[in-house]
């Protein structure tokens, strides 16, 4: 049995692992809630969105486009969201395993420090890196975005992926993968933006809304413009997205460590208590032994 001198110092060094996993938790739940609602904030904007290019689909010659341009795919380009720092759960690691997964040429933009380093260590094609910052902001994102774009219309990758932690909800964040370009059409695009503002797949039958809607100078160049601006969005949404599994992660993994610390923590009072009493009564046996002798 451990002295009592020690089992104090592993209480102490419990007790101050409590308190710092406690903090932790509580400082991921805050993030965790201002990502969410980060993530809310952005589904106006996606309705108002596919309505105007419902309006557009009817309109235009889709093929005229490049971002919807069929080609042949030789090397995907994918862009990986991960997280900076650890500490939270298995979320990292059940993203790059989607990675390890794929065995086609393929280049890399990274997003997060853990996802760096694991490309780099794995010796994949690294083009370019970006910080994960707690504070995601649509500007930060969109550099990413348009240097993806650019290297899809230079003819560097053939297309555009994203990897990321699906934020489901608190207790469930899923590795996904997502193609953005090449486009497959504009109906596709007016699903994804659907399905990001919460909305329910229209009817067959039901007519494209706001039909009536007129375009300035013409309805193709504001194709133009909307769909650059569909690929930024959809990249920023994913990445406050897995900002948001990231907290939720790390916020249920801090649950996890001080529950575990709390329950140690019991084991070791215990254990303690039992050591003393040991050391109490081996006094009083080793008093009375000497009375006797005497």
């Amino acid at each position: 049995m451990a002295s009592t001198r020690d089992i104090r110092r592993r209480i102490k060094s419990v007790k101050n692992t409590r308190q710092i996993t406690k903090a932790m938790e509580l400082v991921a739940a805050s993030k965790m809630k201002k990502a969410q609602a980060a993530a809310l904030a952005g589904r106006p904007y996606a309705e108002l969105m596919a309505k105007m290019l419902a309006a557009i689909a009817d309109r235009v010659e889709e093929a005229q486009h490049p971002f919807l341009a069929k080609r042949e795919i030789r090397t995907r380009g994918i862009i990986l969201i991960t997280s900076d720092k650890g500490l939270c759960g298995p979320l990292n690691s059940n993203v790059l395993k989607v990675v390890t997964d794929i065995k086609t040429p393929a280049k890399y933009a990274v997003i997060g420090r853990k996802g760096t380093q694991f490309i780099a260590r794995t010796h994949r094609d690294l083009l370019a890196d970006f910080p994960a910052n707690d504070r995601t902001s649509f500007a930060d994102i969109k550099v990413v975005a348009e240097f993806m774009v650019k290297q899809f219309l230079d003819g560097v990758v053939d297309t555009v992926e994203v990897i990321w932690p699906r934020f489901r909800n608190t207790l469930v964040q899923a590795p996904t993968v997502m193609t953005l370009l090449p486009l497959t059409s504009v109906h596709e695009v007016i699903a994804d933006l659907r399905s990001d503002a919460g909305l329910a797949a229209p009817s067959a039958t039901a007519k494209a809304p706001d039909n009536q809607m007129l375009f300035e100078p013409d309805a193709a160049s504001v194709l133009d413009a909307l769909l650059p601006l569909y690929i930024n969005r959809e990249i920023f949404q994913h990445a406050i997205d897995a900002k948001a599994s990231e907290h939720s992660a790390r916020m249920v993994a801090m649950k996890t460590a001080k529950d575990n610390a709390t329950k140690l923590l019991g084991e070791l009072t215990l254990e303690y208590n039992k050591a003393r009493q040991a050391g109490i009564t081996q006094e009083i046996l080793e008093i009375a032994a000497a009375q006797f002798a005497a």
